[in-house]
């Protein structure tokens, strides 16, 4: 499959938005579903294009296919990035185009820029539920570190991952 991964336009947040926040509901990752708060941040690409690197991945004839937030050192957006860490958010991949992939171009794509960057790792929080992600990052080279872990909220306990560059 023929991907290329590139910065969002500002005409394509909206799709972006919803792409990813599609991937979370029919994901089953979302405890409330479609009145989950979290799908406002989902939705709101054009905010995060606002403060950090917004990615998406396109086939051969333009259709989005996935999306991924990166964060630089000390964004906005970051949540558990360290000093000289950056931090990768909101990965999502379209149902149809899952196990093609995407999702390992889009995370290369963050590792790129982090490299570029200078930075000295990248990070991710992931549910303890999405199995196929682990395999992913494991394979990348991704190592868990609980010691990281955290809770948004006290219902729920998100799994971080780090890559040393």
């Amino acid at each position: 499959m023929d991907i290329t991964v590139r910065t969002a336009r500002p005409e394509e947040y909206a799709e972006a938005g919803e792409l990813v926040a599609r991937a979370y509901l029919d994901g089953g990752l979302l405890d409330l579903g479609d009145s989950d708060p979290y799908l406002k941040t989902l939705r709101d690409a054009a905010g995060r294009a606002a403060h950090t690197d917004l990615l998406v991945a396109e086939d051969h004839a333009g259709a989005l296919l996935g999306t991924v937030t990166f964060v630089g050192e000390a964004g906005a957006y970051a949540e558990r990035a360290r000093e000289g860490e950056g931090e990768l958010r909101m990965l999502g991949v379209r149902e149809s185009a899952r196990g093609r992939g995407v999702g390992e171009a889009l995370v290369r794509a963050c590792m790129a820029r982090a490299r570029a960057l200078g930075l000295s790792g990248l990070v991710l929080s992931t549910q303890p539920a999405m199995h196929a992600a682990h395999r992913l990052y494991e394979r990348l080279g991704f190592v868990r570190t609980p010691d990281r872990d955290w809770q948004p909220l006290p219902e729920i306990t998100l799994w971080t991952y780090a890559l040393t560059l």
